[in-house]
This record gives structure tokens, sequence and C-alpha cells, in this order.
């Protein structure tokens, strides 16, 4: 059975991780857009009855070695190969004008590859308007980063970058209830596209 680990990246003592005080007063943090939208995730994950961990149930900043830790923990309790990290972030730029989505895995070919597909496949059909922001140089549409989520956890993990909290037509809709919806409707299909490739893995054992 595969465990879905939900990691809301950063906190609300994270300095910087918010957007432009926009004309009309209104302002995003990424914590909180963050941790929406795994509680999202996480409500439609417990309808379906499918079994998944808050990496990050406080509101403040949990150093990034803490955790790894508690997804490796999970990972020698459940099987490496029975989790998959769904790390949760927004996005900025240096410019202010940069949009879109885009999904990362660690440097290299590992089974992260295949999920991080499933959720550029799944992001075509609940995220059409959004730009693709992808690199193909190695045959896939993931991007490949050494950031330490993606390095420093036992079990294959996706961080994935909704939209662009500093550019703000991509804010509105991280900053509306429809673009969250949308933004868990699509990681909730995408998981559920997950477990299948892992239940076609493990019957083919």
């Amino acid at each position: 059975m595969l465990r879905i680990l939900l990691n809301g990246g950063h906190g609300n003592n994270t300095p910087g991780k918010c957007s432009p005080v926009w004309n009309d007063g209104t302002q995003l943090l990424e914590y909180e857009c963050n941790r929406d939208t795994v509680r999202r995730v996480a409500l439609k994950l417990d309808r379906e009855g499918i079994p998944y961990h808050i990496i990050t149930p406080e509101e403040f900043d949990v150093p990034l070695a803490t955790r790894a830790n508690r997804v490796n923990a999970l990972c020698h309790k459940y099987g490496r190969n029975n989790c998959l990290l769904l790390s949760v972030h927004s996005n900025a730029s240096k410019n202010h004008n940069a949009s879109g989505i885009e999904v990362y895995t660690s440097k290299g070919v590992t089974e992260s590859d295949e999920y991080a597909e499933i959720f550029y496949e799944q992001s075509l059909e609940h995220c059409p308007d959004a730009r693709k922001r992808c690199d193909m140089s190695d045959g896939d549409h993931d991007k490949e980063e050494a950031f330490y989520m993606l390095r420093k956890t036992l079990c294959p993990a996706v961080l994935i970058e909704s939209y662009f909290f500093d550019y703000e037509p991509d804010c509105r809709i991280l900053m509306s209830e429809e673009g969250r919806e949308q933004i868990a409707e699509w990681y909730f299909e995408s998981i559920k596209k997950c477990i299948e490739l892992y239940n076609q893995k493990h019957q083919n054992k």
C-alpha cells in the first residue's frame, strides 16, 4: 500500500516568503497557502481511505533536517518504496513576472521521475491555462535539483511549485477559493494515478 507523505513548505516565521501587498491591500503568505493545500488534499485522501501523513502539522517553519528525519522514519516503518513524498510550495522570481508551475525531482534517473511525470500529465487537465515550466533535456518534463527534501529523503519524492506568488495574476489564483481547490484536485487526482502505478508494479512482482 502506497502512503502519501505531505510536506507543506516553510512556516509563519520564514522571512520573505510572501507576495507583495497588492493595491487592494491583500497579500499571500506562502506557508499558509501551502498548509491549506495540504489540508485540502488530506481531506480528499480521507474520503477515499488513502493512507497519508502530514509531515509538518506545525505553523512554524520546521528545519529541513527534522522534516527529512520524519519522512525517513516513516520510510523505515512502512518501507521506502511504499511511501511517496509530496512537498508543496509556491514560487517566486527575481523579476516578479514569471508564471506557471514546475515539478521537481532529485538529480538522475529515479523512481521519482515516473511519479513526477504523472503530476505533469495531470496538470494539463486540471491546470490547463497555467504555463508548464519544464526541462525536457533528459526526456521527461520534471526539473531536477538538489533540493534538501528531494536528496535527503529515502522514498520517491516530488516537489511542486504551484504558480508564482509574486506575479499578481498567479497570486490571484493562489488566493482564490477556486484556485486553491483546483490545485488540491490536481494533486489528489495525480496521487490516485500514482497509486495505480504503484499497484501495477506490485502486481507484477
